[in-house]
């Protein structure tokens, strides 16, 4: 007699040519990533040959019951790390049956602000750095802590190992892995200061990509603590009082950044990111004002300020591209629950195509 996990492991490539293909979208609230499989005939590489679907967007929050129909348009392929093989993750957007862009579709409108000429000649390369908790399912508490108690005060957990001190690594492995046979460009991972509190970082990604490639990151790591019975959060502040948020911080560059006299450039571009600070901060996720208090490595959030090596600031120039007159630079600002394709679109389109 088979086991489960046989079942769920059989190798589909011994019998059949067809495939199963893991549609991805993005619900109502902008942070429930949906998902659902269909059965193709053989296996497929190129987006452009794979067949729109629809959902039902009445019980997404993105349609009404009366014209609840939602069309999903696939826009990228990324390998199974659950079922392997051929099978397949599909990142798509969604749009009504007429062709336009559902206003929960994030994705639309950053893929035309990259695709804009002086956008792509400039080929934005993203890192972005996904903070999340990881809580004890059944009473939303941060994984290690003691039920309805505190660990010791922070220091000792980051970039920790042992048993006190670092709590869910083998979810965090795993998820490294996954994202990795995926195709997903993930750079490194570790512990954060918060016990139960980790980071991933994906990039460097250029243009629309890093938002696929974090949304796909996401929604494997969901997948993940769903088999382990954990509960993974993207609260900027899950905790209140002396402990550290969770932020998305963004490093970012552009080919006139990263060449000789790459530095000036930065300089100018952050002083418009300044000018635009407001705005950005109102893109840059929900509950961020919990997490942007001025104390915990973040500037308060009606303050823009830059410096060099200053993880105190909202921007934050390496030492590197100080030295060296080129590089990049970190928005600190953003939150852990932000749209990347908000970030990411909204980064590109005040330091290259808006003008003060």
């Amino acid at each position: 007699m088979s086991l489960l996990t046989d079942l769920i492991n059989l190798n589909l490539s011994e019998t059949t040519e067809k495939i199963i293909a893991e549609y991805i979208w993005i619900g109502g609230s902008g942070m429930d990533i949906r998902c659902k499989a269909r059965t193709l005939p053989g296996p497929v590489t190129d987006v452009k040959k794979l067949p729109k679907w629809n959902y039902d967007g009445s019980s997404t929050g993105q349609a009404p019951g009366e014209d609840s129909e939602v069309i999903i348009y696939p826009q990228a392929i990324f390998k199974d790390p659950f079922r392997r093989g051929n099978n397949i993750l599909v990142v798509c957007d969604a749009y009504t049956p007429g062709g336009e862009p559902i206003p929960t579709n994030k994705r639309h409108a950053a893929a035309q602000i990259f695709s804009d000429p002086k956008v792509a000649a400039e080929v934005p390369w993203y890192g972005l750095e996904q903070e999340y908790t990881l809580l004890q399912k059944d009473v939303k508490w941060p994984l290690g802590w003691p039920i309805g108690g505190f660990p010791g005060p922070q220091g000792p957990y980051y970039c920790s190992i042992g048993a006190d001190k670092s709590f869910g690594r083998d979810i965090v492995d795993a998820h490294y892995k996954a994202c990795l046979y995926a195709g997903i460009n993930i750079s490194g991972i570790n512990g954060e200061v918060m016990p139960g509190q980790w980071e991933f970082q994906v990039g460097p990604s250029v243009g629309i990509s890093a938002g696929d490639e974090l949304w796909v990151a996401r929604y494997i790591l969901e997948r993940i603590t769903e088999i382990a019975g954990v509960v993974v959060s993207f609260d900027p502040k899950p905790i209140q009082g002396d402990w550290n948020g969770a932020g998305c911080h963004t490093n970012y560059s552009t080919k006139s950044m990263r060449e000789e006299g790459g530095y000036e450039i930065i300089k100018k571009a952050i002083e418009k990111l300044g000018l635009r600070h407001k705005e950005h901060i109102a893109a840059y996720g929900e509950g961020n004002e919990r997490r942007l208090t001025g104390r915990h490595e973040t500037a308060d959030i009606n303050t823009f300020l830059w410096g060099v090596a200053n993880r105190g600031a909202s921007i934050r120039v390496g030492r590197d591209t100080e030295k060296e007159g080129k590089g990049y630079f970190e928005d600190r600002r953003p939150a852990s629950n932000m749209d990347p394709y908000v970030v990411t679109s909204m980064i590109a389109d005040t330091t290259i195509l808006w003008k003060p």
